[in-house]
């Protein structure tokens, strides 16, 4: 990905990044599919933006349930809170597939020798709006998961990635199991319940690709 397509990097000139590299504010890492970022328990100090790959955030409780928050597509930010905060992680960041990591490390952007630098105010206004949308799609979750039905769930999920891609057709980030764990269902339940929408004519969808036919009225 181009830098200075990055969201974080907005208004910033390749001189202002490269200063920030000369800095050690930033280094890029590679992980490969299924390995962690970072786990449960960590407490970091650095900030992890998606060069490649996806980047999924999950939390698996004492008995082994599995539930993802949310996944972290190229150009986005993750673990901002926990970087900033200074408090030890409560989720586990896992690569979906071989993933490029550009890591910031905030101790040493927010260092006193760099509040004067030219890049500092800039780049503190765009951590302030991501961390703000970030919020928002977690709020997101929570509506996801907040309907008693299976299919409640899955209407306001695929509602929601319908509004977001801005088409009736899209693809999802996550395959089956992935869509389970983020709407807090079984995924047989979750595999019958998408069967029974299609044979409805409710939706349509072949793996990870979804349709939905907007003339059906739901009640959930």
């Amino acid at each position: 990905m181009i830098i200075l397509n990055i969201p974080l990097f907005k208004g910033l000139t390749l001189e202002q990044i490269e200063d920030m590299k000369n800095k050690h504010c930033m280094t890029e890492k590679k992980y490969k599919k299924n390995s962690f970022i970072f786990r449960a328990g960590d407490i970091v100090h650095e900030i992890g933006i998606v060069l490649e790959g996806s980047i999924n955030i999950e939390m698996i409780d004492m008995w082994d349930n599995k539930s993802i928050l949310s996944n972290i597509d190229v150009g986005q930010i993750f673990a901002e809170s926990y970087a900033l905060c200074n408090e030890p992680m409560m989720v586990d960041a896992v690569a979906t597939k071989d993933s490029t990591i550009l890591m910031l490390n905030m101790r040493q952007i927010f260092a006193p020798i760099n509040n004067s630098a030219s890049w500092y105010n800039t780049f503190t206004y765009n951590l302030l709006v991501l961390s703000t949308r970030k919020n928002l799609t977690l709020s997101t979750r929570i509506f996801c998961t907040s309907s008693k039905s299976v299919r409640g769930r899955v209407l306001t999920y695929l509602s929601n990635q319908s509004i977001k891609h801005n088409n009736t057709e899209f693809q999802i980030p996550f395959n089956r199991q992935q869509m389970a764990d983020y709407l807090n269902l079984d995924r047989s339940a979750l595999s019958k319940e998408l069967g029974k929408m299609q044979d409805e004519g409710i939706i349509t969808f072949n793996k990870n690709r979804f349709k939905l036919n907007i003339n059906y009225d739901s009640e959930f």
